[in-house]
């Protein structure tokens, strides 16, 4: 198997390490609550090991996106997140930041990330987390986060999974911009930075004004890295593209 990184739209990204393949918050449809995919949604892959969830929002933890994947393949979720996957009756998993495991050959670290893991407002508190996926190359999956210290640690990378923006026109705490990103890109120094949370979904009926106040946060992404850390190599992906880090 390449190694491989296919972004299937949003935080959706197949990782193909190794011989092992995880699949990282699989949110496979048309439309997610007030949310409109818009491009033709992926269908499910097929023969991945294990799924990755970062955090329980509902555009990061989408339960019949889950549904659709093999249901012998454990699903890693932050501490406390198993009780919202409770009814799909699979293999979970819960770690906490600086814990790790083993799965299907890859070792999945996961580290901190600065965002509100919450499933919904009222919801008890849950951790979010990123995951470093090891399996001969390292692939950082950040999930929704802000900048934090503990990213200097994160070095040896071969490639980030960078979140450069989110759905709507607006950011809100626990996330990060296309200036803050590239920030964060030169304090890891990965191989390759690949920007993911983005230009997928949109408010229903707010499509265009989204575009318009939004405009092309992937290309500001890449030319503020270009600019901060000119060693790294950015490789801005159209839904479903994949880059082979064998070729990087």
């Amino acid at each position: 198997m390449t190694d491989r990184l296919t972004w299937l739209g949003h935080a959706t990204v197949v990782v193909q390490l190794g011989g092992t393949a995880v699949i990282t918050d699989p949110v496979l449809r048309e439309r997610v609550a007030h949310l409109r995919r818009r491009a033709p949604a992926p269908s499910a892959p097929h023969g991945v090991d294990a799924v990755l969830v970062s955090h329980l929002h509902r555009d990061h933890l989408d339960l019949p996106s889950l549904a659709r994947i093999d249901k012998t393949v454990p699903v890693v979720v932050p501490r406390g997140g198993a009780r919202a996957l409770r009814r799909l009756r699979r293999d979970v998993r819960e770690l906490s930041a600086g814990e790790t495991l083993e799965l299907a050959g890859a070792r999945i670290g996961a580290v901190p990330a600065v965002h509100d893991g919450k499933r919904s407002p009222l919801s008890r508190a849950a951790e979010a987390l990123g995951y470093v996926i090891e399996s001969g190359r390292r692939v950082y999956f950040a999930g929704d986060t802000e900048q934090f210290d503990g990213m200097a640690e994160l070095t040896g990378l071969d490639a980030a999974l960078v979140p450069i923006w989110g759905w709507g026109p607006r950011l809100g705490p626990g996330h990060m911009d296309p200036e803050e990103a590239a920030a964060a890109v030169a304090v890891m120094r990965p191989r390759v930075a690949v920007p993911i949370h983005f230009g997928t979904y949109a408010p229903i009926g707010a499509a265009g004004r989204h575009l318009r106040r939004v405009g092309d946060p992937a290309q500001d992404f890449a030319a503020r890295v270009a600019q901060a850390a000119p060693d790294v190599d950015v490789r801005v992906l159209g839904l479903g593209e994949s880059v082979d880090l064998e070729n990087e």
